[in-house]
């Protein structure tokens, strides 16, 4: 069952700019990977927030900035990895509605954009952020379509580094991920995953869990591909870091 309430009163998120977005944050070089940081730098706890395909979008920094400030009794810190090392994917691609988009998409998931090879990074990264900020002691974690992925690989392991997690809009649904998840889990799906999918990935997972579809939201109103110029995605983008915000508030 989906817990709903919890997450009403927990913060007070700035207004959503609907463009020209500019950032809080800086980038700093973690691991070997250019990191969009954001928040309090005396943040105990942090949030691994892993981007879609598209890489910094404006509307992915905003959501970073959001759930790094708007909650002022659960203080974290934000970090965002430039896994795909300056070369994600082009968001001409999407939808892939032709043969071009769909090579180019494929060739992208075969290599740079292959989720095992992102998610194996994960624990050395983690390690890499504490020793330049060592007074993090507890990780979340956050992941947008493809982060999703990452998200649901990183923590279905027993020594997974993580407190809670969520997934957004999550792409590659698989419902035997879920079996292996013990962690309080956040799933946000649009109205492009499959139902079926959401639907036993939910029944599967072992522990708490919050599973919301938002019926009338694209895959990506979340992050890159979401059009905050139209008041309706602009409230949900909104609701959506806010239950973000007060999963992570009950569960990290």
């Amino acid at each position: 069952m989906a817990q709903h309430g919890h997450s009403a009163a927990c913060c007070s998120i700035p207004p959503i700019v609907s463009k020209g977005y500019e950032a809080k944050g800086k980038y700093e070089t973690i691991g070997g990977l250019k990191t969009y940081v954001t928040g309090p730098a005396d943040a105990s706890k942090a949030l691994l927030y892993i981007y879609d395909i598209f890489g910094y979008f404006p509307q992915s920094l905003q959501g970073a900035d959001i759930l790094s400030t708007s909650d002022k009794d659960h203080k974290y810190q934000v970090f965002m990895p430039d896994f795909f090392e300056g070369k994600p994917a082009d968001i001409s691609w999407y939808p892939p509605d032709t043969k071009e988009k769909q090579e180019e998409l494929g060739k992208f998931f075969s290599s740079t954009g292959a989720p095992p090879r992102s998610a194996a990074k994960v624990p050395g990264l983690l390690k890499e952020i504490e020793k330049a900020h060592p007074n993090i002691k507890t990780w979340g974690v956050v992941g947008f379509c493809w982060g999703g992925k990452i998200v649901s690989i990183t923590t279905s392991t027993t020594d997974t580094p993580f407190t809670a997690a969520a997934e957004c809009h999550p792409a590659m649904v698989d419902p035997a991920d879920a079996e292996k998840i013990k962690i309080p889990l956040c799933l946000l799906a649009s109205k492009d995953e499959s139902p079926d999918d959401v639907k036993k990935f939910e029944a599967n997972l072992k522990g708490p869990k919050h599973v919301e579809t938002f019926g009338d939201q694209i895959h990506g109103w979340m992050a890159a591909r979401s059009n905050l110029e139209d008041p309706r995605v602009k409230q949900e983008y909104e609701r959506g870091y806010k239950t973000l915000l007060g999963f992570f508030a009950k569960h990290l």
